[in-house]
This record gives structure tokens, C-alpha cells and sequence, in this order.
């Protein structure tokens, strides 16, 4: 299934929904965070029955939000792709390098990343996220696949030059609209092995990142059982798995985000995310 956080002209909130054929959508029930197993067997249910009583929309006459709008966290892993890695000349990191995004910074499939003149160095990065499905706590990498309830495409947009003003990369990674998500989330079941993916950026049609998932240095098991050490992870959780190479910042000359680029994330089996940029 492919869930989404859609809106029409005129709501005050976002209502749910699942894609069929991926050009309609039929709204369902429930909270945007009902992601365990059995929540999405219920909706499995409620999409049969909404496709013959439930009201639909086209996908073009709807807004995409980000797809679980009301995540309690948004966790971020950085240098966490071998070629990456290379790219920058960083060390390989002993354990997942974690920072935050804040929900401020959500926007979804079609909406604007919006520059305001306070980052001269803003970059695009290709990633898998990860949801989680139902709480998690001290979760072993062999059962922690059983926790995620799917996958997004993502675009951790960074200000370099905030980020790397402070020892803390938050102030660069939190700007509005600086963590574009969707235009859904794919559930687990129709994405076998996350970590054999081709993952692309394309800035106005051309291609400046193209990889495989497979060059993850710390797999998404390894995140899970990681992060769950320290912190209990709710359902609605996201997990944004890092960045291949072909960064703006490690090109020469460098590449950084402009009012009236387009910016498009492609990931296989999880979707195409497509943001312009804009002078906010």
C-alpha cells in the first residue's frame, strides 16, 4: 500500500488516504501513526471497502503533505554511505552519527523548499527514510525489520554553511521546509530489501547523485537496534538513512539550491519527490 497525508482546497488538516492505481486516492480512518501490523491489515480492509462506498480524489486536484505530518521524531543518521564517505574524505564512522530535523521543517511531494537569505550554501541529499511501525525498545538487529512499517523518499536539505558553524548540525538541518517527504509512504511488504535500491538527486533534469542502498554502512537493523538502546521509538517515528555521493558541497565548483531550481528524489520501489525552490 502506499499511504498519504493529502489535503483539498479548504481543509483545516490533513486527511488520510492510500493510492490506487497510483492516480487516485480513497480516504481512510484512523490516526496518521496506526502503522503497527494489524492497524495496516485494518486498512488493507478499509481500502476494499472504500473503493466501492469511500470518496476518492485524483492525485492532481489534492495536496501532498508529508505522510506521517504528526511524527513525534524525525532522526537523521549522516556519513552513513561508503561512497559518501569517500567523496568527502571523511572518516568511516564506528557507530551511525545521529542529529535531529524538527517538524517545522516537514513539507511534502510538490511543496515549495523555501529560501529565506539566511544560508548562501543550501544542498540537496537523496535518502531513505525508514517509519516505524510499533514500539521499540532495545530491539535486536535480527527482529528489527518487524518495526518498520515502511519506507519514504527523502530530501535532507542542508545549509552548509549553518551546519558547519556549530558543532551541532541542527541549525543548518531545521530550517522550514528543509525535510521534504513523499509523496508516500510505501509499506514494507512491497519493498523486499531496502538495502538494494537505486537512489537519484536530479537538479533541474540533471543527475548529481545516483546509487545503490546497498552502499549503507550501518543497514537499517543496525539503526533500529542502535537507536533503540537510548530511546524508545513510537510508531510514526522517522529515520532518514543518510546520503550517497554527488553532494553539492564535495563538487567542484560546488552546486548549491537557487529560487527556481527543481529539486527530484527518485527512489526504486518507493517513490519519485519532487520540490521547486523558491525565494520565501
Amino acid at each position: 500500500m502506499k499511504l498519504v497525508a493529502f489535503s483539498r482546497t479548504g481543509d483545516s488538516r490533513p486527511r488520510r488516504g492510500i493510492v490506487v492505481d497510483d492516480s487516485r486516492i480513497v480516504e481512510v480512518p484512523g490516526s496518521f501513526r496506526d502503522l503497527g501490523d494489524n492497524d495496516l491489515a485494518e486498512l488493507a480492509q478499509a481500502l476494499e471497502k472504500a473503493k466501492t462506498a469511500g470518496e476518492s480524489y485524483s492525485l492532481d486536484e489534492v495536496v501532498l503533505h508529508a505522510p506521517v505530518p504528526d511524527t513525534n521524531k524525525i532522526m537523521c543518521i549522516g556519513l552513513n554511505y561508503m561512497d559518501h564517505c569517500l567523496e568527502t574524505g571523511a572518516a568511516i564512522p564506528t557507530q551511525p552519527i545521529l542529529f535531529a530535523k524538527f517538524n517545522n521543517a516537514l513539507t511534502g511531494h510538490k511543496g515549495e523548499i523555501k529560501l529565506d537569505g539566511s544560508s548562501q550554501e543550501v544542498d540537496y541529499e537523496a535518502e531513505l527514510a525508514f517509519v516505524i511501525g510499533k514500539q521499540a525498545y532495545h530491539v535486536s538487529e535480527e527482529e528489527a525489520l518487524d518495526y518498520v512499517a515502511g519506507y519514504i523518499t527523502a530530501n535532507d536539505v542542508s545549509a552548509r554553511d549553518l551546519q558547519f558553524s556549530q558543532t551541532q548540525w541542527i541549525v543548518g538541518k531545521s530550517p522550514d521546509t528543509f525535510c521534504p517527504l513523499g509523496p508516500w509512504l510505501v509499506t514494507k511488504d512491497e519493498v523486499p530489501d531496502p538495502h538494494n535500491l537505486r537512489i537519484q538527486c536530479r537538479v533541474n533534469g540533471t543527475t548529481l547523485q545516483d546509487s545503490n542502498t546497498g552502499q549503507l554502512i550501518f543497514k537499517i537493523p543496525a539503526l533500529i537496534s542502535f537507536l533503540s538502546r537510548t530511546m524508545t521509538l513510537e510508531p510514526g517515528d522517522i529515520v532518514l538513512t543518510g546520503t550517497p555521493p554527488g553532494v553539492g558541497m564535495a563538487r567542484n565548483p560546488k552546486i548549491w539550491l537557487k529560487p527556481g531550481d527543481t529539486v527530484e528524489i527518485e527512489i526504486e520501489n518507493v517513490g519519485l519527490l519532487v520540490n521547486p525552490v523558491v525565494e520565501r
